[in-house]
């Protein structure tokens, strides 16, 4: 077969502007080598763009999310420097209030860079969940402990019912469960309950956490779970890792509010 000059002068012009980023037609209708020469460079141009396409969304999404995180740093930062530069000639009970402000926002914060490396290791498919069988009172045991404190300072309960046997990564499971009880906790009003149920139908086990706030209205649900953005409160990114959690052990959460002051349910589903 007989290939003209200029067939292949041209087609080197058209790859040379493939590789500048211009998107070229390549494809030929036409029998031959030719014909499937050109085909088959026409298609790993076509995934090569795809390729570019995804790491240009990828490093937007990245640019995203650390303005995101540089904006939730620096609100507490900011909030700190300001106690920080008046807390030399305030007055004794002024001083005690803006350490103990300042203790708080520190907490927050390493929470936050804690919860931020959980869902990155989470997003990179470097955890492996194990399972094993647990009862979900011990599971919310697990969940209480690193919440204590919180329970205590706004001097709320828990209220638990009927328990049941699950089969999931203990660990990981009792972060979701925990998130879920500090997003309760920071919804319901000081002195208020948060309820604790679990059970079981055909389809799935679940454990749900109840809180005793205002509850959330069905035009905000849906941001509930995107990072940075679910929550008026805190950072916005418990609720996103609990969610994380359980579809990296094939379950999910369930919300439901009628935001008419009766609270929100959150339910974590194990499905069987």
């Amino acid at each position: 077969m007989w290939i003209k000059k200029s067939d292949v002068t041209s087609l080197s012009a058209d790859i040379r502007k493939i590789i500048d980023g211009k998107k070229i037609d390549l494809r030929d209708n036409r029998e031959g080598i030719w014909g499937m020469l050109k085909n088959d460079i026409h298609t790993l141009a076509y995934h090569k763009n795809e390729q570019m396409d995804t790491l240009q969304k990828e490093r937007t999404a990245m640019a995203d999310t650390l303005v995101n995180i540089s904006h939730q740093i620096k609100t507490p930062l900011t909030a700190m420097t300001i106690m920080a530069d008046l807390i030399e000639n305030a007055p004794p009970e002024k001083q005690a209030e803006f350490l103990t402000n300042i203790k708080a926002q520190l907490t927050r914060m390493e929470w936050f860079a804690s919860a931020l490396l959980k869902i990155a290791k989470l997003d990179a498919g470097a955890v492996e969940f194990t399972s094993e069988n647990i009862s979900s009172e011990k599971l919310t045991e697990l969940a209480l402990q690193p919440l204590q404190i919180l329970l205590e300072v706004k001097n709320q309960k828990i209220e638990s019912s009927q328990e049941i046997h699950l089969s999931c990564d203990k660990r990981w499971t009792s972060e979701a469960l925990t998130n879920l009880i500090k997003n309760a906790s920071e919804a319901s009003p000081e002195g208020g309950v948060i309820r604790l149920e679990s059970g079981e139908n055909p389809i799935c086990k679940w454990i749900s956490v109840t809180d005793s706030g205002a509850g959330i209205k069905k035009e905000k649900m849906y941001n509930l779970f995107k990072r940075f953005e679910g929550t008026e409160k805190g950072y916005g990114i418990g609720l996103p890792l609990a969610l994380a959690i359980m579809r990296g052990q094939n379950g999910d959460i369930e919300v439901s509010s009628s935001g008419g002051g009766q609270g929100a349910t959150f339910a974590l589903k194990f499905y069987k």
